[in-house]
C-alpha cells in the first residue's frame, strides 16, 4: 500500500477529539498518510489544515441554524468539492450527521466509487429508524460507538464495525489529583446539569431544589459542579440562591477527582452516564423539557430507556426522571434510594465498560484498522 491521503470532516469538539484519535491511528498502521479537510486544535495537530475553521459548524437548534442556512449550505458545497478535489482513498465523516451526511451526498453525486465512511452511527435503535436506509445512499461504511449497532446498520446496506467508545480511553483521576482534591463532608453529590446553556437554565433550578430537600436528610451533604470555562458565570449566576452552595470546579484534574470520589451523581441524560460508569460512581439522571417535547420523543421512541448504562448493560438499575418526572421531589428519592445502597449499580457500570472496549485496543486504532480493511482495491482509488 503507497502513499494514502483521507478527506475528514469533524463538527463539534467531540468529533474533533475522536477524529484526532483515528488520525494517531492510522499513522501508526500506516507508513505514509495524509490529511485535509476539516477539523478542530486535536486534528490540526495531527497533521491537518482544516478548510475552514470547525466552529462554523458547531451550530444546533431551528433557531440557531436557520440564520445560517445559507453560509452553512456554501460550506456544503465548498467541502464536497475539496473532497474530490483531493482524489483521496476515503471521506471519512464525524458525527454531524446534518452537515457530514449533505457533503457525502454531493460527493458520492461527483465521484460514486469514492469510499465514504461515517464515524459514530446515527441513533436509529432510539427513534427515527428509517435515517439508516437514508444514510445507506451516501455512505458505505459505519464505524459506531455502541456494540449493539452494527446490525441496524448492515440491515439498511452498509458494513459497520463496532470499534469501542472513546471513554474507554479516557484518563481517571490519579492517586495525587484524589489527595489534592481534599473533599471531606459527606455525602459528596457530583452534579452534571448539561453542557448546553438551555439545558443548564432548565435544569438548575430542579436540581438545586432537589438538593435542597437532600440537604435536609444530610445536614453535612456537599455538592460538586464540574462545568465548562464558557459556562462558568452562567452556573455561579443560576446557583447563588441554592441552599446548598455548589463547589464550582473548572480544572480537569478536579474534575477527575470529583467524579472518582462522589457519593452519587445527579446528572443530565447523555453521554456522561458512560463517564460515571468508567468512574464507577453511581448515578441519576434527569432531564426536564418542554410537554410537547416529551409527547413527541415518548411517541417516535422505541425504547424504553434513554440512559446509556441501562441501554448497553441491558438493565435498568440507573434511575432516570424524564419530562414530568423530573422534578425536586422524585430526584431526591431517587438519590436517597441510591446512597442506600451504591453498589446496586456496579454490575451495570462493569459491564458496560467491558461491553465498551474497557482492557481492549484503543478505540482510535481500532477504527484506523477498520477505514483500512475498508478501502476499496488501488486501481478503484485512481
Amino acid at each position: 500500500m503507497g502513499a494514502l491521503t483521507f478527506f475528514l470532516i469533524a463538527g463539534e469538539p467531540s468529533g474533533d477529539k475522536l477524529g484526532a484519535a483515528l488520525m494517531a491511528g492510522l499513522r501508526r498502521l500506516h507508513t505514509e498518510v495524509r490529511f485535509s479537510g476539516i477539523g478542530g486544535p486535536l486534528m490540526q495537530a495531527q497533521g491537518m489544515t482544516s478548510l475552514f475553521p470547525m466552529e462554523e459548524l458547531s451550530v444546533m437548534g431551528l433557531a440557531e441554524v436557520l440564520p445560517k442556512y445559507f453560509p452553512l449550505k456554501r460550506r456544503i458545497a465548498q467541502a464536497a468539492e475539496a473532497a474530490v478535489a483531493a482524489k483521496p482513498a476515503a471521506l471519512i465523516t464525524i458525527d454531524s450527521p446534518d452537515f457530514c451526511l449533505r457533503v457525502a451526498k454531493l460527493v458520492k453525486a461527483a465521484k460514486p466509487d469514492l469510499r465514504t465512511i461515517h464515524y459514530v452511527a446515527p441513533s436509529v435503535w432510539a427513534w427515527r429508524p428509517k435515517r439508516a436506509a437514508k444514510m445507506a445512499g451516501v455512505v458505505d461504511h459505519v464505524l459506531a460507538l455502541l456494540p449493539f449497532e452494527p446490525p441496524y446498520m448492515t440491515a439498511a446496506g452498509m458494513t459497520c464495525d463496532f470499534v469501542g467508545h472513546p471513554v474507554v480511553a479516557e484518563a481517571l483521576a490519579s492517586d495525587a489529583e484524589r489527595e489534592a482534591f481534599a473533599q471531606t463532608q459527606r455525602p459528596m453529590i457530583l452534579c452534571l446539569p448539561g453542557s448546553r446553556k438551555s439545558e443548564v437554565a432548565r435544569l438548575a433550578p430542579i436540581f438545586g431544589q432537589a438538593l435542597a430537600l437532600m440537604a435536609e436528610q444530610h445536614p453535612q451533604l456537599s455538592v460538586v459542579l464540574p462545568t465548562l470555562p464558557h459556562l462558568a458565570v452562567l452556573v455561579q449566576s443560576l446557583t447563588q440562591d441554592w441552599a446548598v452552595k455548589p463547589r464550582l470546579i473548572l480544572d480537569p484534574s478536579d474534575k477527575r477527582a470529583a467524579f472518582a470520589l462522589a457519593d452519587v451523581a445527579l446528572a443530565a441524560s447523555g453521554t456522561v452516564s458512560l463517564e460515571l460508569a468508567a468512574n464507577q460512581t453511581p448515578m441519576v439522571i434527569a432531564y426536564a423539557m418542554h410537554p410537547f417535547s416529551f409527547w413527541a420523543m415518548k411517541r417516535m421512541a422505541l425504547i424504553d430507556t434513554v440512559t446509556l448504562v441501562n441501554l448497553v448493560a441491558e438493565s435498568r438499575s440507573v434511575p432516570e426522571l424524564l419530562g414530568p418526572a423530573c422534578t425536586p421531589q422524585a430526584i431526591a428519592t431517587a438519590l436517597q434510594a441510591v446512597l442506600a445502597d451504591p453498589t446496586a449499580q456496579r454490575a451495570a457500570m462493569q459491564t458496560t465498560m467491558t461491553r465498551l472496549g474497557l482492557g481492549g485496543e484503543a478505540p482510535g486504532l481500532r477504527a484506523a484498522r477498520s477505514v483500512l480493511a475498508h478501502l476499496p482495491p488501488l486501481a478503484a482509488r485512481a
